[in-house]
């Protein structure tokens, strides 16, 4: 009998996985990520980034392949995030997302860490991974699990948010042609601030309290 990939919670007929530490735990790799990232981009630093690479592969390996109760991030979440009621999503759809975070960190883990290189494809990966921490932390849109349903006939369930059901809107969710054309006018707003503004802005800030 194959092991039960997820938890069992009284009223769920699947098994499920605690999305609150999920998105905290896709938090905690972003920053890291990003933070790497911006180290090569303005130091030329490749030497974060290899530890985050090698980090993330092998806590998406155990999240996959032994349980997400033993993913380091996950119990560094599972910490942060302890005072909040848990919001239970399906484990299926996440497994599918994490073995997508498999492929990609052991494609990098292999072309920057062994080979020691980079290249466009290194980059455009490094996006991807950023693309789906950001959407996961800060929308609570697992980009994955939208993909499980292209691959599996029996679509996933309890998806954040229920994002994975057709539903009407509700009334709040709900955006007028108002509030469209308040967005725009706030594009163009920083776009007209720039041009006007932009050498005043980048006058270097002094030392308030310095002699």
């Amino acid at each position: 009998m194959a092991k039960q990939f997820g938890e069992t919670v009284e009223g769920y007929s699947i098994p499920v996985l605690n999305e609150r530490e999920i998105r905290a735990a896709a938090g905690i790799l972003f920053f890291f990520t990003f933070l790497s990232l911006m180290f090569i981009i303005f130091k030329g630093n490749f030497l974060m980034i290899k530890y985050v690479i090698v980090v993330f592969m092998l806590d998406f390996i155990i999240r996959v392949f032994v349980s997400p109760k033993y993913s380091p991030t996950l119990i560094i979440s599972r910490l942060i995030v302890s005072r909040q009621t848990p919001e239970y999503v399906g484990a299926a759809q996440k497994k599918f997302a994490w073995i997508i975070g498999v492929l990609l960190s052991s494609t990098m883990f292999v072309l920057m860490v062994l080979v020691n290189s980079y290249s466009i494809v290194t980059g455009l990966i490094c996006l991807v991974c950023l693309i789906f921490l950001f959407f996961e932390s800060v929308f609570g849109i697992c980009l994955g699990c939208l993909f499980y349903n292209m691959v599996y006939k029996e679509k996933a369930q309890h998806c954040p948010g229920e994002i994975c059901k057709v539903k009407d809107r509700h009334e709040i969710q709900k955006i007028s042609v108002v509030q469209i054309v308040i967005v725009f006018a706030m594009i163009a707003f920083v776009v007209l601030l720039a041009l006007l503004m932009n050498d005043f802005f980048s006058i270097k800030p002094h030392d308030l309290f310095g002699a």
